[in-house]
């Protein structure tokens, strides 16, 4: 598995947790300029699926509290 495949398969909460691991790794001044730049380059793959499971569950809570004109709940089914 790779890291972009990695990024796709992790949770959420599992994406955040690397991504704190990856910050404190890049600030702790220790690393190479390779290895720096490759944390890096995960952690911007993974802040960009944390931030796309993050506008899907929005639009999901969006869906779920919208209304219609006559204040009833508007039912649709949602497609992840």
């Amino acid at each position: 598995m790779n890291q972009q495949e990695s990024a796709t398969e992790l949770s959420f909460e599992e994406s955040t947790r690397r991504l704190a691991d990856i910050v404190a790794q890049l600030e702790s001044g220790e690393l190479t300029l390779e290895r720096s730049l490759a944390l890096f380059e995960e952690g911007v793959r993974l802040a960009r699926t944390a931030q796309t499971r993050l506008d899907v569950a929005e639009k999901r809570v969006e869906e779920l509290l919208a209304i219609d004109a006559q204040g009833k709940p508007i039912l649709k089914p949602f497609d992840m």
